[in-house]
């Protein structure tokens, strides 16, 4: 097995603004694994937040050559089990292994990764499309360049309830809140009384990761579910979400890829615990691997590839929320 390492500097549509930071620009790194004339493509994108550069990714990446050019025939929880132990310190390059080797897997066998898993696609949920913090007038036209059946809104502003209240005068849609972290427990607390009037499916990590009091306090008394984002990190995390969040949020490139992102699904099930797959403004790279995730989710945010100006590959198509995947194999993706 060979390895190709490209990167990239993904242009967004608009400044993308949350609670903690905004960009224009995501870079992203994209692995290629080519065996027996097979591609598959896996994707991890960089992020201040959690440490991680493009750099960093390339160089953990170029440590594992002779690793990955010793595969063979290895199930993907093999490879990934292989792999942990060399990038126990860096998830996001582990995600992008993970993925493109799942993709390489499936085509291999002739199969669409989630057949290889023997799933059903019926009734999958329709994804999210994100409205950033800006201006209420220029979230109000982002609202409107996209009509959407259910729209994600960054908030953590001073203006949030004005914000909301402005948007629902100009569509009907399902509404879900993003804090990132932005509020307090009081502030979550009263903010979710009106936005539920508003028509507020759920509210997404308000409080800050760290703050396990002010989890348990908001999961007792707030009048809308609450789901862990960046508290729900890892596998370990799902089970000290238990009984502070009524839901989790699994992002790939965060716990390392498909492989541990199951077993989060698998775990948070268990505890009848709600489940969210996110993603990082990652390209259609990324955003076709998580679609063949859909039939274990209740709720999906994978509109990476619609908040950038120019895609770098094909894969899954949306359409009013609605996912279709590829007719190829794998995860189904080409870069263009």
């Amino acid at each position: 097995m060979k390895i190709i390492i490209r990167t990239f500097n993904l242009q967004l549509k608009h400044p993308f603004t949350i609670s903690r930071a905004s960009r224009t620009v995501q870079p992203s790194l994209i692995v290629e694994l080519q065996s027996e004339g097979f591609s598959g493509f896996g994707e991890a994108t960089s992020n201040p937040y959690y440490g991680i550069t493009i750099d960093l990714m390339k160089h953990n990446l170029e440590k594992m050559i002779p690793f990955i050019e010793s595969v063979t025939n290895e199930t993907p929880e093999e490879f990934w089990k292989k792999a942990f132990q060399l990038l126990k310190n860096d998830r996001f390059t582990l995600c992008a292994l993970d993925v493109a080797y799942h993709d390489l897997y499936a085509q291999k066998r002739g199969k669409k990764l989630y057949e290889l898993w023997g799933y059903s696609i019926n009734n999958n949920p329709m994804t999210d499309y994100t409205i950033g913090i800006d201006s209420i007038e220029k979230m109000v036209s982002k609202m409107k360049e996209w009509s959407w059946p259910i729209y994600k809104i960054k908030l953590g502003t001073k203006e949030d309830i004005a914000i909301v209240t402005e948007l629902r005068k100009h569509t009907d849609a399902i509404f879900r809140i993003d804090a990132n972290c932005g509020w307090t427990v009081s502030e979550t607390i009263n903010n979710a009384i009106t936005l539920k009037k508003l028509g507020v499916e759920f509210l997404e990590q308000p409080l800050k990761a760290d703050n396990w009091e002010g989890h348990a306090t908001v999961f007792t008394h707030s009048v809308l579910p609450i789901i862990a984002d960046e508290s729900c990190i890892i596998e370990e995390d799902v089970a000290k979400c238990y009984n502070h969040f009524h839901g989790v949020n699994v992002k790939l490139v965060k716990c390392g890829g498909l492989t541990p992102a199951r077993r989060m699904i698998a775990q948070a099930k268990q505890l009848g615990m709600k489940i969210m797959v996110g993603c990082m403004t990652e390209s259609t790279v990324g955003i076709s691997a998580i679609a063949h995730l859909l039939p274990e989710l209740d709720y999906v945010d994978m509109d990476g590839g619609l908040l950038l100006a120019e895609d770098i590959a094909t894969g899954i198509t949306i359409t009013d929320g609605i996912i279709k995947y590829s007719e190829l194999n794998g995860t189904g993706v080409t870069l263009i």
